[in-house]
């Protein structure tokens, strides 16, 4: 069976999206606990292989993760997720980005192995929710951060060639108002990773269900999720020193061309003043 992660927008309208599905015959899944907000779980009709319902888990925070879903199933989903999203990325992107693990149901402890999920088949259908939940939760967050480090790759490239033309001592083709702006995207970017979510910390939900915890812990780390943020805000660092300094330029060459425009009115005036001395002299 299939765990399929996919990150779609930045953001997701939960409760227009409940009335949505379920008006196509999705059923939703209302077992989590209250803590468990900015979380939508449904329920498919017929999933993809007998032994495992098919579940998906919609995060506000703008990710899908489809469990045991058929592959029509989970692309009438998608079609009717488009409607409910804020800020949706580039189809292409969704689909190149995604994450996809196996799982599989067995006896014993659940728990994340040499990539592949198992399942406790003795678990009561709440308690395996919570556990998918644990684990949709690190996919969650694997997906967003791909998409945003697909975001910052696209922004380096944009600047790539400015070290290389300050070498040079070639002109920079950028104004003051572009360079504003590229510094208020990696502003954003740098928001989005570190203040308005959770890769640098275990959410609330997990302090006090420590199994829980675990299958979130094992998963963020099969996933790299903390070793990719710290490269993304080393990215970032740079990207943020570069444009620093195209803004000090800026800012040095706004003054001197400011200098000399005076300079040259106060070169008009004592012209002027000149002429018209010469003038009364006659």
């Amino acid at each position: 069976m299939h765990c399929t992660a996919f990150a779609t927008a930045d953001e997701y309208h939960l409760g227009t999206l409940s009335q949505d599905l379920a008006s196509y015959g999705y059923v939703e899944v209302t077992s989590l606990p209250r803590d468990a907000a900015n979380i939508l779980v449904m329920g498919v009709e017929h999933s993809a292989k007998e032994g495992d319902p098919g579940t998906v888990f919609f995060f506000r925070e703008g990710a899908a993760v489809f469990w045991n879903v058929k592959d029509k199933t989970m692309k009438h989903v998608m079609q009717v997720l488009e409607k409910h999203e804020i800020q949706p990325y580039e189809i292409a992107l969704v689909h190149w980005e995604n994450e996809e693990l196996n799982y599989v149901k067995t006896e014993g402890q659940s728990k994340l192995h040499r990539g592949e999920i198992r399942l406790n088949s003795e678990l009561d259908i709440d308690d395996a929710i919570l556990e998918k939940f644990a684990f949709s939760n690190a996919l969650c967050l694997s997906v967003k951060l791909a998409i945003w480090e697909a975001s910052l790759d696209k922004f380096v490239e944009s600047i790539q060639s400015i070290p290389e033309a300050l070498k040079a001592g070639k002109k920079v083709k950028l104004s003051h108002e572009e360079v504003m702006q590229k510094m208020g995207e990696l502003f954003a970017l740098r928001h989005r990773i570190n203040l308005s979510s959770d890769f640098l910390i275990t959410p609330d939900f997990y302090w006090d269900r420590e199994n829980l915890e675990q299958l979130y812990d094992k998963t963020c780390q099969f996933l790299s999720i903390t070793r990719r943020v710290k490269v993304m805000n080393e990215k970032l660092q740079h990207c943020m020193e570069l444009t620093d300094l195209m803004r000090n330029h800026l800012t040095e060459k706004r003054a001197l061309r400011l200098e000399w425009m005076i300079v040259i009115l106060i070169t008009i005036e004592v012209m002027f003043e000149l002429g018209r001395v010469f003038f009364l002299m006659k």
